[in-house]
Parts: C-alpha cells; sequence; structure tokens
C-alpha cells in the first residue's frame, strides 16, 4: 500500500509512488521555477491538477536550528515532490485516477451511474416565479447541476459509473478530502513497535508549517467560464445579495457537506427568525400603545401617589427614596411586562417545536440532494489516533481490535466526566464570588457616597450611585474571569477529549461540542439565570434582613424591578456580543492577512503564485466550524430561553444572522484558506443541544413570567384583591395595585438608626414601604406574609404548572404530527435505491455477458469444428461400403 501518489512538477516526470516505509535516505526532486502563471490551479504541463499543498522551512537557512533536527525533518518530508520561494518550500500533491479510484472506495464516496429521470416534485411557490426569482441566486450564472443516481464507487465496477471526462468525474473537493486522508495515514517514521504517522502530527510538531488545498482562481479566466470561488464570492459573499437565498449546493460542492449543512442550518434559522421578528416587533409596539393606559405605571409616576410614597433602604448604609423617582423605569418596564408578553411566550414555545420539526424534514432533503442518506458511523474511517493505540481485540458481532480495555475506557470516561464537573463547580465558585463582591462593594459604595468620601469624582459624583458603581465593576470583573476561564477550559476540553480518544471524527466533534457547550452555557446564562430567579427573591424585610455568609444583605432587584434589570442586561449582551463578533470577524482576519502579505512578501517576485496567495489567508481552526455553531447557539438560547423579558431578542438575532451569513461567507471566500472538505449527514451534537433547549425554554420563560414579573400579582389583584371584601371598589380594576403590593414597615423596629438619612422625607417619618405582601406592624402576625401572598404564590404555580402541561402537550402533538422525513423523500429514497439496484444489475450482466461473449463463441467454433470432422470422418467410412453395393 502506499502512503502519497504525487507527481513532478517538471513536464517531462512520469508518476511517482512512493511505499509506506520511509526510504533509505533523503530524496529529492529537482527544483522547478515558477511559471508565472498566478492563478493556475495544474503543474506546468497544464493537465496534472495540485489537489494538495504541504509549506515547511527551509532548515539550511536557520542558523539556529540544529543540523541533526534539520536532516531528521527532510527525511519525513522526502517523500514528495517541492518547488521553493526564499526559506518557504511548498510541496504540491497530485493523485493520479488508479489512486483516486482506489480512495474514493475506501471512503464509500457516492458518485453517479446515471442522469436521474425521476419528475421533480412541482414547487408550491410556482405560481409566484415572477416574484421570488429575485430572492434566488443568478440562474444565467449559477444553473442548476443535472441530478443524478449514484451509488458507492468500485474501482472493479468502473464501467457501471457514469464517466464521460476522468478529469472531471472527481470534484475538486473530492480529490482534497482523499489527499487528506491519505496523508492522515502517512506513516514517516517506525521505532520498533510504535509507528508514528499523520500529517497533523507533523503540524503540530513543527514538520510543517500548513497543509491546505488550493482555492480557486478569483477572477474571469475566460468570459464564458467563471470559476466556483467567483460565483460565491459575486452571489453568496458580496453584502448587496443578503435578502437572496444562498447557492447551498455550490457551497456543499465546493467546501463540503459539513459547510454546507451549516450555511443550510444557519439560513433556515435566520428564516424562522423572520416570523419570530414580526410577532416580537408587534408584541412590543403593542407594549408601547399599552403603556399610556398602564394604571399602574400612572399610579407610580402620580405626585399624589407615587410622590407620597416613602420607601424604605435597599441596604444597611443606603437612603430612603420616593417611589415616583422610579416613574421612568415602571414607564419603560410597562412596554415588556404586560399581557402581550405573555402571548409571545406561548407563541416562542410553539415556534422553537416548528423550527426544530421543519429543520428536521428540510435536512431530511438535504441528506438525499447530497447523498448522505447513509452515512452511517461504520461508513466514516477512524481517526488516525485512534488506529495507532488499537492493541486490545474485543470480540462481538463484528470483531476488532480497539485503544483500550473496558475498565480502561470507563477510567476515561470518568476522568473526563469529572474534570468537566470540576470545572462547572469552579465556575459556580467564581460566581458566587462576584455575588459577594457585589454586596460588599455596594455597602462600600453606600457608605462612601453617604460621607462624601469620593472627592476625586467630583466632576461626576452626582451621576455615580452605588447600583451603578457596583455593576460596572463587577461587570468588568466577570467578563475577565469569564475570558480567562474560557481560554483554559478550551485547551482543557480538548485535552480531555484527546484522552477519551473517540473513535470517528464525527464522534470526537461530537464529545468535544457537548463539553465545550456545558461550559459555555454556564459561562454564558448564569448572570442571567441569576437576575432572573435568584437575586432578590429571598431578601426577607427591613427589620430582618436575610444576609449571606452571616454578614452581607441579600441583593434586592433594583427599584424598577427584576425584569427591567433581566431586559436591559439581555439587550446589552446581544447587541454588545453580536457587534463584537462582527467586528473581529471582518476586521481581525483582514489586519492580519494584511500584515501577512506586508512582512511576509517576496519583493524581487512580481507575480505570486495561487499556492503562495493561500499561504498568506488564515488556516480553518482545529475546532472548524465549532465556534460558528457556538455562537448561534447561544444566540438561539438568548431568543428561546429569556424571550418572555425581551421580545425583541428575535429582532435583534434576525438583523445579526443576515450579516453573520455574508460575513462567514466573506470570510470563508476571501479571507481562509479552503477547508478540507468533509462529510457530514446533519447538524451533530447541536442537534440534540437544540431540543434540550427547546425544552427547558418553555420553563424559563413560564419561570420568568410568574416569579420576575408582576403580571401574575396583578391579575391577582385585579379578579380577587379590588373587589370586596379585600377592596370598597364595585367593579374589577387596577387602581389601588401599588398602595396594595407594598407593605408597611415601623422605622422604629429597624436594628440601624438610619432616620438621619431620610431622602426628601417629613421629618416626622414614622414608616416607610417596601415590596412584599406582609402584615402592617401591629398586627398579631406583624411582618408575616398575610393571605394575598399565598394567593399570588398559588397563582403562580398554578400558571407554571397549566402553561407547561399545555405547552409541552402542544410541542408533543407537533411532533407526533410533522414526520421527520418527508413523505416524498421517502419515495424518492425508495425508488432511487431500486433503480439504483437494477442499473447496476443490468451493468453487470452485460458485463459477464461481454466478457464470456468470447469463450462462449470460441466454444461453438470449437464444438462446430469438432462436429465437421466427425461428419467427414463417418463419410469417409460410407464411402468404401457405397462403392461395394
Amino acid at each position: 500500500m502506499f502512503c502519497i501518489y504525487n507527481i513532478m512538477e517538471e513536464d517531462e516526470e512520469e508518476y511517482v509512488d512512493q511505499p509506506a516505509d520511509l526510504p533509505d535516505g533523503p530524496h529529492f526532486y529537482p527544483q522547478v521555477e515558477f511559471n508565472d502563471k498566478p492563478e493556475s490551479l495544474f503543474f506546468n504541463d497544464g493537465i496534472r491538477r495540485i489537489d494538495f499543498i504541504l509549506v515547511y522551512e527551509d532548515e539550511d537557512k536557520k542558523e539556529f536550528e540544529k543540523r541533526t533536527m534539520s536532516q531528521r525533518r527532510k527525511a519525513y518530508r522526502s517523500i514528495c515532490a517541492m518547488s521553493f520561494n526564499d526559506k518557504l518550500m511548498f510541496v504540491k500533491v497530485h493523485l493520479p485516477w488508479d489512486v483516486l479510484c482506489t480512495y474514493a472506495e475506501v471512503l464509500h464516496i457516492k458518485l453517479p451511474i446515471r442522469p436521474n429521470d425521476m419528475t421533480p416534485r412541482p414547487s408550491m411557490w410556482r405560481f409566484f416565479t415572477c416574484i421570488t426569482k429575485h430572492f434566488y441566486p443568478d440562474e444565467k450564472l449559477i444553473q442548476k447541476e443535472v441530478e443524478f443516481f449514484t451509488a458507492p464507487f468500485e474501482k472493479n465496477r468502473q464501467d457501471c459509473f457514469y464517466i464521460k471526462d476522468k478529469d472531471l468525474f472527481f470534484t475538486p473537493s473530492m480529490r482534497s478530502r482523499m489527499a487528506c486522508y491519505i496523508l492522515s495515514k502517512a506513516q514517516y517514521e517506525i521505532r520498533g513497535n510504535i509507528i508514528k504517522f499523520g500529517i497533523t502530527k507533523l503540524l503540530n510538531s513543527g514538520v510543517y508549517k500548513a497543509a491546505y488545498p488550493l482555492h480557486d482562481y478569483v477572477v474571469f479566466l475566460f468570459a464564458c467560464s467563471p470559476s466556483e470561488r467567483y460565483l460565491l464570492y459575486n452571489e453568496w459573499a458580496n453584502p448587496k445579495n443578503f435578502y437572496k437565498m444562498q447557492p447551498l449546493d455550490l457551497i456543499r460542492k465546493y467546501y463540503g457537506e459539513k459547510v454546507g449543512i451549516y450555511f443550510a442550518w444557519l439560513g433556515f434559522y435566520t428564516m424562522m427568525l423572520a416570523v419570530a421578528a414580526v410577532v416580537g416587533l408587534g408584541c412590543f409596539i403593542y407594549g408601547l400603545k399599552s403603556q399610556e393606559t398602564s394604571t399602574w405605571s400612572k399610579e407610580v409616576c402620580d405626585p399624589d401617589i407615587g410622590g407620597k410614597i416613602v420607601m424604605c433602604p435597599q441596604c444597611d448604609l443606603c437612603k430612603y427614596w420616593i417611589l415616583n423617582s422610579t416613574c421612568e423605569t415602571s414607564q419603560k418596564l410597562s412596554i415588556f411586562d404586560n399581557f402581550g408578553t405573555l402571548v409571545f411566550a406561548v407563541f416562542m414555545s410553539i415556534w422553537v417545536t416548528l423550527f426544530l420539526e421543519f429543520w428536521k424534514r428540510y435536512q431530511a432533503e438535504l441528506e438525499y440532494e447530497w447523498d448522505t442518506v447513509e452515512f452511517l458511523e461504520q461508513e466514516e474511517p477512524p481517526r488516525p489516533e485512534y488506529e495507532a493505540r488499537c492493541i486490545y481485540e474485543r470480540k462481538n458481532p463484528i470483531t476488532e481490535k480497539v485503544p483500550f480495555t473496558s475498565c480502561g475506557r470507563c477510567v476515561r470516561i470518568s476522568i473526563g466526566i469529572g474534570t468537566v464537573c470540576f470545572w462547572i463547580m469552579l465556575i459556580l465558585a467564581s460566581i458566587v464570588a462576584i455575588i459577594v463582591y457585589r454586596l460588599a462593594v455596594f455597602i462600600t459604595f453606600s457608605y462612601q457616597l453617604r460621607n462624601n468620601n469620593l472627592k476625586n469624582l467630583e466632576p461626576i459624583k452626582e451621576y455615580v450611585t452605588p447600583q451603578m458603581a457596583t455593576s460596572v465593576t463587577a461587570s468588568l470583573i466577570s467578563f475577565v474571569v469569564i475570558m480567562i476561564l474560557n481560554i483554559l477550559y478550551e485547551r482543557v476540553a480538548i485535552w480531555i477529549t484527546n484522552f477519551e480518544l473517540p473513535r470517528t471524527r464525527t464522534d470526537y466533534e461530537n464529545s468535544l461540542t457537548m463539553k465545550m457547550f456545558l461550559f459555555q452555557f454556564v459561562n454564558y446564562y448564569s448572570s442571567c439565570f441569576y437576575i432572573a430567579f435568584v437575586k432578590g427573591k429571598i431578601v426577607g424585610y427591613p427589620g430582618k434582613p436575610v444576609k449571606l455568609l452571616g454578614e452581607y444583605r441579600s441583593e434586592e432587584c433594583d427599584p424598577g424591578g427584576c425584569l427591567m434589570e433581566l431586559t436591559t442586561q439581555l439587550a446589552i449582551i446581544m447587541g454588545g456580543k453580536a457587534i463584537w463578533n462582527n467586528i473581529q470577524e471582518v476586521l481581525l482576519p483582514w489586519v492580519k492577512n494584511w500584515l501577512f502579505r506586508r512582512c511576509g512578501s517576496n519583493v524581487t517576485e512580481k507575480v505570486t503564485p495561487r499556492w503562495e496567495q493561500d499561504y498568506q489567508l488564515q488556516a480553518i481552526s482545529q475546532l472548524g466550524l465549532f465556534y460558528e455553531y457556538l455562537e448561534m447557539v447561544i444566540q438561539f438560547g438568548f431568543v428561546t430561553l429569556f424571550v418572555a423579558s425581551f421580545p425583541l431578542a428575535p429582532v435583534l438575532a434576525l438583523i445579526n444572522n443576515l450579516f453573520e451569513i455574508r460575513v462567514d461567507a466573506w470570510k470563508f471566500t476571501t479571507q481562509s484558506r479552503r477547508i478540507v472538505p468533509q462529510k457530514a449527514q446533519d447538524i451533530g451534537a447541536w442537534q440534540p443541544i437544540l431540543q434540550g433547549i427547546a425544552i427547558l425554554a418553555v420553563a424559563t420563560n413560564a419561570m420568568i413570567i410568574a416569579f420576575t414579573s408582576d403580571m401574575i400579582p396583578r391579575l391577582v389583584y385585579y379578579w380577587s384583591f379590588s373587589v370586596f371584601p379585600y377592596s370598597d371598589n364595585t367593579e374589577h380594576t387596577m387602581r389601588g395595585y401599588i398602595n396594595s403590593s407594598l407593605s408597611v414597615f415601623n422605622i422604629s423596629d429597624s436594628p440601624f438608626d438610619l432616620t438621619d438619612i431620610a431622602m426628601s422625607a417629613p421629618s416626622n417619618l414614622t414608616t416607610c414601604r417596601y415590596r412584599d405582601f406582609r402584615y402592617p406592624p401591629g398586627h398579631p402576625w406583624q411582618y408575616e406574609h398575610n393571605i394575598q401572598y399565598w394567593h399570588v404564590l398559588g397563582a403562580k404555580l398554578a400558571f407554571i404548572i397549566v402553561v407547561e402541561h399545555i405547552v409541552y402537550l402542544t410541542k408533543f402533538l407537533l411532533s407526533y404530527v410533522i414526520p421527520d422525513v418527508p413523505y416524498a423523500v421517502k419515495e424518492r429514497i425508495k425508488r432511487e435505491k431500486y433503480l439504483t439496484h437494477v442499473i447496476l444489475h443490468e451493468t453487470s450482466l452485460k458485463l459477464v455477458t461481454r466478457r464470456l461473449k468470447p469463450l462462449i463463441d470460441d466454444k461453438i467454433s470449437h464444438d462446430a469444428t469438432n462436429f465437421n470432422k466427425e461428419e467427414i470422418e463417418m463419410k469417409a467410412t460410407l464411402t468404401p461400403i457405397e462403392e461395394n453395393n
């Protein structure tokens, strides 16, 4: 078996096959000058295509490296052809036809048998072609590809396949994929029983600096033949086409199924977001309209109601404050805390189910069209790192070798789970530490501001509040902690996954995805969960506050309530994260490429070849599309988990995604090296993650409405406590709700003397108000929860149970009614399997008949000859008898 098949750059050279074992000594081939064709993807003869590029640095020009290491690395690289540019040496790999056929069979690549003669199902949008054509790429440039019946390639049955031109039968992405697979299996050193192989290890150890397939040329070489890369840039990556559908078939053809399925998912998610954005925007407009009619908001702003209510301090050293000082906040809160938000939260719970179910159907269509329906784990080759460690034999229905015993596997998995749990607990510990910091700093700032000790802040002193100072410093510390933990945990997660040694690349990526997402989930959402479900929920009352660690008073919500704080947090995180990510994805790659070209350009050479142009681009990360998926899934979590507090989340997500698609397309097409095409059937481990978020979203939104917003207390007051026997009103109304929702506290019952810090309060102040449902002082059960509290609590629990059961039942029914695979796709799959079987059988039968025909003809000819001889002999024996007669 051969590890690498390559061709010299010289036109007169023949194919050179190098065996897997290292040669006796370094083999160096003549270096060929560049032929001044910068966009050429071929060797100098213009026939043999360059399928892969390896780059290394010539150690002879590096005086600080040891000579022995230089010779050793040269020996590893001696199995390939090379060209050079200054210190960089470019190895150009070519796969001949025989090698392509061999590895197409090894990798189970499906290839055309004959054109598909099945009539496609007419589109439901065919009647609106005159309108929809403007939302699709230019059909004159990107024509619809001919559909074929396909089957896994078999080298000994080439006649069965639709081969019109051997040079075009295997697409460049297929050739690159096979070249990368061969390089990943290439052996470069044998030490006793230890065999070292794989281009990945050579890259990590610095033997090679880069390994990548070549991009197509960017410009038109011929007026009638634009390159695939040019078409992608012009019709996909160009920002002016943000409103158009993506050319998914061309993306898949150029970058492979894995990249194609990512952009298909991102485009489908964005399209579904448009529906949610319209409903969310309508909910927001309804909140703006209802702001003017909000009775409870008007009571807060009323000088005769809110202006006469003195609120208790929110910390031991805080000041008294007047309720109507939160007028502006209460007006903003009424925009998001209304009945429209409840309807929108239920709608989003149904929307997320429809999104996942319709995506499964769309994914099934792509699986059929892209020939990944039967892409099973058994067909995916094991990772070279896995095969190198397979020393134990495991007996099962399919006997195979494994890298460790069952006990060893359990130990590795246990260590991995334990490490992940430890890091998650470390995040939680950092969150608790930041909460303690907030409480301690809040008291410190309150004391400093009270005693006018912040003289250095005199210009902005009136704008500096304890809440603002605490939030800003805590946010900065939290940001630094998050970034540090992200960097450390990424390395830990990769180390754990390598230690577990998954069998295939898909298993590796799925395992790493689950580890990274669990960490990122806690890292990104912990602050939102804290504000929504912890902050301000267990605070006691002014006379007996709940204290953390027996010293720090539990943090209360801002005067406007925790829902407004959660809304602000989501708006800042989503908006800021989107802006920062897009700046990073646009600015950083461009700056890095510009600096790389400027610092590494060769002044003496006027024309830069294609392989050097691609080397100057950014390399694709080892994690590939992981960060792209992670960014969108985190956004999906914000859109679904906390949408009850921020109906505009889908609108922000839609705007971001319209830019995200084009930015990612621009980055892949112009700023990054061409990614090695990979096979993929679906979005992998992200599918169950999305389903888990969808299930969790129902509970979180129901709990936000129940425990974070004031909707349930207002409903309880409207239907129960606004009329007799709890009120003198004769009809249900919201008048008097503010007074009903605030309890009374006697200042003389406070453990601290706070009357000296009263703010705009009467000199004879004896009581203050606080947000809770408790009996007033002087009552036999003073400061205990009153009957209204228990009504509200019962209503909250009932609301959660009823809403969750209704929504979950609806989700289950929708999941049951909507099949994962469309009926038409099932029928087409069955039909194609049948026709493919018939075609292969008929072709094989014709082949056998054609091969047997010469043998049959020889047999018939031989039998005829024998028959003629017997007839002659018979005539010869009969002739004398006739003569005698």
